[in-house]
């Protein structure tokens, strides 16, 4: 990629920076929306689950792919590919007649945002090459998710309620648009110097894990335990195979040796703990505050504000610091609010007072502002600039298998609560062991992120990046790798 004027590398930042506005503006808004849905499609909790996790976990099993390629046919070529597909599937998802339609057209849509998120991350990573400068463009990246977070609620709500859910897919349309026509016009085409072969046995091994795994999770409270044992026996099975498979190949879809770095690997993990606590208390959130509450769309979009603009505030305020300071103060703070928010609901039943119910909501916001930055800035720093795609999307894939399996467990943990319980009465005490589980992930954030960003893990993460760097050097001059 050509050296840009600093004017152009802000330009390349605002553009990368739409599309994560449209997939992140998706998912919240989508979320106000889930009780009209269920009216008018007639849906179950599990298939509101399957509405928000046949987005994600398309996104999680395309991630790595759309990384690899872009680094290998051109990041430009696939972003723009990836904005003509999700506006077409948004356009298609506001036309859906029925649940299952809506369902698969948001699988379409996902096929274009796995072109997006990771793309974007590897074109800031190659425009943004000084350390501390990077760290900032990577805060101002993860503002953007405070902003989706604060305008999709109140834009879904008053959408809902004004026209009806199909509409929230339409302000997708104009924001594709417009960054498909600014990207052709000012993103410059740039690759890895080196193509990377395709994977194909890895990417489906990747399919059959998490679509097995998230299949069993949601469908485990209602289906009967001889049709949901062949898919629990294929996600241990596909794990396997990946754990044997890749390390045999030159050019394997996901580089296990990236796993070798202690902030690489603890930064995996505190991504999918920080979005599967937020996947999970998106979902518990909406449906309490609408069918526990019976507030309207708008109104359950302004009791999320307390949760969306402390995100909005702290996201900058977090790449700044780990800029400056690192990762682990950013990460430290994540964990402790994440935690002390979950366990307000979870052992003070915080949904029922309007004062710990802001609380927990603030709290919320805080620890999810701070934990983007650190987690990105981590898995993209020190790893050559060739697999920047690569790594960019690992740490994407994390985010969105953690979003998956946080809509899946805390789901399936709620349809079995609630039963045939009347679910106005049963939600408080069917919720509790989720917010259980959304503590256990606050924790992990916090202790992850104290363990991996230490003298020790940075020096595995720079034995990692040397020894990526010389086995480049050598598949480069063909001697192998």
């Amino acid at each position: 990629m050509p050296e840009l004027s600093p004017r152009r590398r802000l330009l390349v930042l605002a553009i990368c920076c739409m599309s994560l506005l449209i997939v992140s503006l998706d998912n919240t808004v989508l979320n106000v929306a889930l009780p009209a849905m269920q009216r008018e499609l007639h849906a179950s909790t599990s298939g509101l689950q399957w509405t928000i996790d046949a987005y994600t976990l398309v996104l999680a099993s395309l991630l790595m792919l759309a990384g690899s390629t872009a680094d290998r046919i051109g990041r430009r070529r696939v972003f723009t590919a990836g904005l003509v597909v999700f506006g077409a599937g948004s356009l298609l998802c506001s036309l859906a007649p029925d649940l299952r339609s809506l369902i698969a057209f948001r699988m379409v849509q996902a096929v274009g945002g796995s072109m997006l998120n990771p793309v974007a991350m590897s074109i800031i990573t190659n425009t943004f090459t000084e350390p501390r400068e990077r760290a900032r463009a990577i805060g101002a990246w993860g503002a953007v998710v405070g902003i989706s977070m604060a305008a999709g609620p109140l834009v879904g709500g008053l959408l809902v309620e004004s026209v009806g859910w199909r509409a929230i897919f339409w302000i997708n349309l104009p924001v594709a648009l417009a960054a498909l026509l600014l990207t052709l016009r000012f993103v410059p085409e740039s690759r890895a110097g080196r193509a990377r072969r395709p994977d194909p046995v890895g990417q489906l091994l990747v399919i059959v894990l998490f679509g097995s795994l998230t299949y069993t999770i949601i469908e485990a409270p209602h289906a009967a335990p001889g049709a949901i044992a062949p898919f629990a026996v294929l996600a241990p099975a596909a794990l396997l195979g990946l754990l044997w498979y890749e390390p045999r190949r030159a050019e394997p879809l996901i580089d296990l040796r990236f796993f070798r770095s202690a902030p690489f690997s603890g930064a995996t993990v505190v991504a999918i703990s920080a979005f599967a606590a937020l996947g999970g208390f998106l979902f518990l959130s909406t449906l309490y505050l609408q069918n526990v509450r019976g507030l309207d769309a708008l109104h359950a979009g302004l009791w999320m504000l307390p949760m969306a603009v402390p995100t909005f505030l702290c996201a900058p305020l977090s790449g700044r610091l780990v800029g400056s300071r690192g990762p682990r103060l950013s990460l430290l703070v994540a964990g402790c609010a994440m935690t002390a928010s979950a366990l307000l609901f979870a052992a003070f039943d915080a949904e029922t007072s309007d004062v710990t119910l802001f609380l927990g909501y603030a709290l919320f916001g805080v620890g999810f502002g701070f934990v983007n930055a650190p987690i990105t800035n981590t898995a993209v720093s020190g790893m050559p600039r060739a697999q920047a795609g690569v790594a960019a999307a690992v740490a994407s894939t994390s985010r969105q298998l953690g979003q998956t399996l946080g809509v899946a467990v805390v789901g399936a943990v709620l349809a079995s609560g609630v039963g045939a319980s009347p679910y106005r009465d049963a939600f408080v005490a069917a919720a509790r062991p989720g917010w259980w589980i959304l503590v256990g992930c606050g924790l992990a954030v916090l202790v992850l992120g104290a363990a991996t960003s230490g003298r020790w893990a940075r020096r595995t993460a720079e034995r990692t990046a040397e020894r990526l760097r010389a086995a480049e050097v050598r598949e480069a001059a063909g001697v192998g790798g």
